[in-house]
């Protein structure tokens, strides 16, 4: 169980929070696993490991890149642009705007000013970036959320851009690298990172009060596990992973929010269960965990493969035309950290 699980400030009710829009950019190019396997050719042969692992592990059969460096911001620019057209507002109406990216070129300023200033919002509409792994987009409807309901924003863009590409090439040669002589060990600890792909998300929340056409946002809870921080660390240069330790930590902290949730929330028959997309792997043992039905899981890892942040929104946008009105939607995102948030939508 968790360590010192108070309550705190973790489960939360919003009373005025909606959401209008979800957006996604596609990125361009298609790499498929087997096409990773046939650039990994030698060293699969040399580490005497079968090609298809993507494939059959983690169930990831292509991911999307961008064609070059500038396209994820323009992508994030769009994917906000489609938000806000969707919720019916424009750059004026926004009070604050919120850049989750994992992605960033530098450290300073914020990826946020960037995106707030080809968007051209006012100069009133406060924007920064939430850097929380890949729970940064959930963790951001929440903020969002409270401050509508606090009555210091009113429209608030939400968005989030990945590129994925420097730690997928910088991966590949490091596992080739025959003067590293990567082990099988060292290969396992890096495999996560060749299930990132690329893409761009957007959403605006608003008042529900003056949009009985959005989606409520009802409420949830957060729960952390940080005593596993080292189990996932990466930059542009890769990212690595204690596989087996990450899904155990993570699995047991989301099955500990999950039951301490029980007491404020009703989850066990939602309408739809809408994860960030780790792998086949990981979704299959939440599903197991918290018995839920598979077919009101939607998956976009097979095809996408794990976007970072932008996962859970761009399969959200793909699940919203299957989702009726007053459907129950509940919002389950995890990050390397370890950090949990589930949120609960009223479609």
């Amino acid at each position: 169980m968790l360590q010192n699980s108070g309550q705190g400030n973790a489960t939360f009710h919003h009373r005025n929070a909606a959401l209008l829009s979800v957006a996604e950019v596609e990125a361009p190019e298609v790499l498929t696993s087997k096409d990773l396997d046939k650039r990994l050719a030698d060293a699969l042969k040399r580490l005497k490991l079968p090609t298809g692992l993507l494939q059959r592990v983690a169930g990831v059969k292509s991911r999307r890149n961008w064609r070059s460096d500038g396209d994820v911001r323009t992508a994030t620019v769009d994917a906000a642009r489609k938000a806000m057209d969707a919720a019916g507002i424009t750059a004026q109406d926004v009070s604050m705007m919120v850049n989750t990216s994992v992605t960033r070129e530098h450290l300073e300023p914020s990826v946020a000013v960037g995106i707030h200033h080809e968007l051209g919002l006012p100069s009133s509409a406060m924007n920064f970036d939430i850097t929380n792994a890949c729970l940064g987009f959930v963790n951001a409807i929440t903020l969002a959320s409270s401050m509508i309901d606090a009555g210091q924003a009113k429209y608030v863009l939400i968005v989030n851009g990945e590129d994925a590409r420097k730690v997928q090439d910088a991966t590949v040669e490091r596992i080739n690298s025959l003067e590293k002589m990567v082990s099988r060990d060292d290969f396992m600890m890096e495999f996560a990172s060749l299930t990132l792909g690329c893409g761009a998300a957007a959403a605006v929340v608003g008042p529900a009060d003056l949009h009985p056409e959005g989606h409520r946002i009802v409420g949830g809870v957060t729960r952390a596990a940080t005593q596993h921080h080292e189990l996932c660390v990466g930059d542009h240069r890769g990212m690595f992973t204690d596989a087996r330790g990450l899904l155990d930590g993570g699995l047991q902290l989301v099955m500990d929010a999950w039951e301490d949730a029980k007491a404020h929330f009703s989850w066990e028959n939602m309408d739809s269960y809408v994860t960030h997309q780790v792998s086949q792997l990981h979704t299959s043992s939440i599903i197991k965990a918290a018995r839920l039905d598979k077919q009101r899981v939607p998956v976009t890892y097979p095809e996408l493969g794990n976007v970072g942040p932008a996962s859970l929104p761009i399969t959200l946008a793909r699940e919203a035309a299957n989702l009726a009105r007053g459907a129950r939607v509940l919002c389950m995102g995890v990050g390397s950290g370890l950090n949990t948030a589930m949120v609960e939508l009223e479609w």
